[in-house]
């Protein structure tokens, strides 16, 4: 296992642990996602989520349509304008009137613009049963329910229409089938455990395990340890991808129900057909055993890896779940490719605070090494959007408080092994000098965003300040910068805040000029309290052909 993490080498004093934590420019290095739905999708709570923490909006076409959904990101647009928190997703990059850096330093509460990435969740081969007139459904334990796949039929206590009509020639008697707007966890009545019983044609006949509430329009259908016969990729995903997700220029695709890495190539292969989203990166989706046991070439053909532990948790026994995430959060690390994880804080979908084992689950997430906390519908329905992310924010930074780097950082670098590559003995240099000088920030120049991410791989406990410097690109007759999609992506990543450089200067600019913007980025630092008077800081650049780490010590 990988996971003592936790620095305990010195007492702690028990005393200290009630003192208010120190407020801090950035409030946690792990990033947060949220779900945009019903219930935080206006602008007032937006701009609310946006202040407490929310870096990246998650947008869910298992439900609403294209419309519902281009509403909410006009929403999000306006939340963003109004509150100066971050910069329009599909905007191209402006030139500002500072002259050598856009100022849009990320996360913090006084910067004058910041960037905002956009994910967009696919449905994949999700099973659903429909309850057209959406009557409450209710389900008495020991009883018998039909599931059916014939659409035409009315929902009912025990008839379940169902959106696959190969359903009855992927299970048998005895397997496990969970239903629900949230699937089962044991401790609610909103979802339902069903055991198959006998198969009649086209039917599944289910014994109901717990007596459960369904309302609403539309469940999720859960077949534990099953493979459905259907595409990662469906035409409905594509069709939203090619009229949605293309015009909105989407950071993310997150890829529902990943099994192979081939399901990725293929994802990737139509993205690249789309002209603007050739950039976007993908994330894997582990939804099931199926992809648990071809992780590992999955991990290493996708962008990043979300850990979707809700529907994973009904796959795996209980008492594997914790392996699970410790191992592939561990592979991720050593990758040096972004983990999310989800399902951390149900409670909060209806209650203002977590419980204590959720509580504590976020704090592992963090100590075992996740990269975002993916909230689903804890922001999306849930009553309390807003103050669930504050929570789990400050949950996140205590947590990092108490990561031991050190170790952390002596593990990765046995992992990797000798002979390292140029960028990566240079990005684990950067953060071996930012410990050994007790350095304030690390400031990385880069263009395509690989050396941030390389640095924030070895985990540094200061934040690393990831300056995008824009390259001209030419298409035909045509002409632009890059840098805005870099600078977006990396706001998934841990410790990393970009801050996109004036495309006046592109990345072949002189050493004069890099100075420039440097001086310009710690000018900024200082004036937004990430860097004081005194302080050190260690800078990552280019200069000609050679790759430079140096230390500053700042004056007065």
């Amino acid at each position: 296992m990988h996971s003592t993490n936790l620095l305990l080498e010195e007492p702690i004093r028990m005393a200290s642990i009630l003192e208010p934590s120190k407020t801090s420019f950035f409030p946690a290095m792990t990033k947060i996602v949220g779900t945009l739905g019903p219930k935080s999708r206006s602008v007032d709570t937006i701009s609310a989520c946006l202040k407490a923490g929310m870096s990246v909006a998650r947008f869910d076409f298992s439900w609403g349509d294209a419309a519902y959904h281009q509403e909410t990101l006009e929403n999000l647009k306006l939340a963003i304008k109004s509150t100066k928190k971050l910069c329009a997703v599909s905007d191209p990059i402006p030139i500002v009137s500072n002259r050598f850096l856009q100022i849009s330093l990320v996360g913090g509460p006084d910067s004058s613009v910041l960037c905002l990435q956009v994910m967009l969740d696919t449905v994949g081969p999700e099973l659903q049963v429909v309850n057209k007139s959406e009557t409450t459904l209710s389900l008495e334990e020991n009883g018998t329910v039909v599931l059916t796949p014939h659409h035409g039929q009315e929902a009912s206590s025990s008839l379940l229409p169902i959106n696959f009509s190969g359903l009855a020639k992927a299970v048998t008697p005895g397997a496990t089938i969970f239903v629900g707007q949230y699937l089962f966890t044991g401790s609610e009545t909103t979802s339902v455990w069903l055991e198959v019983s006998e198969v009649k044609g086209d039917d599944v006949v289910c014994i109901i395990k717990n007596t459960a509430t369904l309302a609403g329009s539309l469940f999720t259908l859960h077949c534990s340890q099953i493979h459905i016969d259907l595409p990662t990729l469906s035409d409905e995903d594509k069709d939203v991808i090619r009229k949605w997700g293309a015009p909105n220029k989407i950071d993310f695709l997150s890829l529902s129900y990943t099994r192979h890495a081939e399901d990725v190539r293929q994802a990737r292969e139509f993205l690249s057909k789309l002209g603007d989203l050739s950039q976007t990166q993908i994330f894997a989706k582990i939804e099931n055993v199926e992809g648990l046991n071809h992780f590992d070439e999955i991990l290493a053909e996708a962008d990043g890896i979300i850990l979707s532990r809700g529907n994973l948790g009904i796959d795996l026994p209980p008492e594997k779940v914790f392996l699970f995430q410790k191992s592939a959060l561990h592979k991720c690390n050593m990758a040096g490719k972004p983990a999310v994880v989800t399902r951390v804080v149900d409670s909060m979908t209806d209650n203002l605070r977590p419980t204590r084992a959720e509580a504590t689950d976020v704090a592992n997430a963090v100590l075992d090494g996740s990269d975002a906390i993916l909230l689903g519908a804890e922001t999306l329905r849930g009553l309390y959007p807003v103050e669930t992310i504050s929570t789990v924010g400050r949950i996140c930074a205590e947590a990092e408080k108490v990561f031991n780097q050190d170790l952390y950082y002596k593990r990765t670098v046995k992992y990797v092994g000798e002979p390292m590559t140029h960028l990566e003995s240079i990005a684990s240099s950067a953060v071996r000098a930012a410990i050994k000088v007790k350095a304030s920030v690390i400031i990385c120049f880069t263009s395509s965003g690989r050396a941030a991410r390389l640095i924030s791989k070895y985990r540094p406990s200061m934040p690393v300040l990831s300056v995008v410097i824009p390259r001209l690109k030419t298409n035909q007759l045509r002409w632009s910068f890059t840098g805005a999609f870099e600078a977006r992506q990396s706001l998934i990543v841990r410790g990393l805040f970009p801050m996109l450089a004036d495309p006046r200067h592109p990345a072949e600019s002189t050493s004069a000029t890099n100075e420039s913007v440097l001086k310009v980025a710690l000018d900024h630092g200082k004036a937004s309290g990430v860097i004081k008077s005194h302080d050190r800081v260690v800078v990552c650049q280019k200069m000609g052909d050679s790759s430079v780490v140096k230390i500053i010590e700042l004056e007065d």
